[in-house]
Parts: structure tokens; C-alpha cells; sequence
């Protein structure tokens, strides 16, 4: 039995409105932070400056200053300033998982200390290390600002 042009009209009115839906419920779970979310800088101890490879970020007196290649350097800095992590309890799992992912690292300077804390981030799994060993995640709505815009130069032609 073929379906009328009314019955694939409404086929297709039902699947539009499942997939609105689904979307609208995953847009909602990913945007908002988890319970145990916690600041990793706060007003006692902010952040003064970071380096993550070759890209640095240094609070000056009056904003952000970074690296001459990133464009977007006041929200990079805001995104490292804020960020929240929740607290990993189960890590034996992420040792067999940490080999996707190459970490990168992250030199932090906290305001008022002379010592450089080393951190690992394992960008595509949204994890850090602590210098202690210990894992935290960070909330997907906050792991695309952790990224910074790099300006790219055109490489200069030698043959003449």
C-alpha cells in the first residue's frame, strides 16, 4: 500500500518535529555545567598567565595580552580564566583511553606565586592532569573557547 501525498506530508512534518526535539534536548544538556563543577582560578587565586605549547596568555595591567599569532586572545583568556572542571572519580578507565589523544601542555601561573604548575590537556577528550596526578573533565560547553585562533602567514615564495 503507497502512501497518499497527505500521509508523506505528514511523515515528514512528524520527523522535523522529532528532530527539533532531540536537538533541543541535547542543546539544553550540553550548555549548562554539571552539579560538581568547580572554578579552577577564583578571586583569591586568579590566573596571571598561561602557555600552552608555544601560545602564551599574560594578564597585564589593564587586559589579556598573548602570543602575536592569536587573534581572539581576550575571549582565549577568558575561557582559561573561568573555566570550571568537574572532578574525575573513576581513572582507572581514562589510562586506556588517554592514548587517542596527544596532551598537550599547559604551563599555569596563578597571580601572587612564582611556581609554574605543568597541567597535560588531552583536548579532544576534554581532560586535564593536575601536576598530582589527578583528572578532571571540562563541561563540553566550555571546551570550544579552550582552543585559540592562530593568525596564519603565507610562507614567502623562493623561487625567482
Amino acid at each position: 500500500m503507497a502512501l497518499s501525498r497527505k500521509k508523506w506530508n505528514n511523515v515528514i512534518i512528524i520527523a522535523s518535529l522529532l528532530m527539533i526535539t532531540i536537538l533541543t534536548l541535547l542543546d539544553d544538556k550540553t550548555s549548562q555545567l554539571p552539579d560538581d563543577a568547580h572554578p579552577l582560578f577564583d578571586d583569591t587565586s586568579p590566573l596571571a598567565q598561561l602557555q600552552v605549547n608555544e601560545l602564551w596568555l599574560n594578564k597585564g595591567s589593564s587586559n589579556w595580552q598573548c602570543h602575536p599569532k592569536i587573534l581572539n586572545c581576550q575571549l582565549w583568556a577568558k575561557a582559561w580564566s573561568e573555566i570550571q572542571l568537574s572532578p574525575l572519580v573513576d581513572q582507572q578507565e581514562l589510562f586506556e583511553h588517554s592514548s587517542a589523544d596527544t596532551p598537550k601542555e599547559v604551563i599555569i601561573v596563578i597571580d601572587n606565586s612564582e611556581q609554574a604548575q605543568p597541567w597535560s590537556w588531552y583536548e579532544k577528550l576534554g581532560l586535564l592532569k593536575s601536576p598530582a596526578n589527578n583528572w578532571y573533565l571540562i563541561p563540553p560547553s566550555q571546551r570550544e573557547g579552550l582552543s585559540p585562533i592562530i593568525k596564519i602567514t603565507a610562507a614567502s615564495n623562493t623561487d625567482s
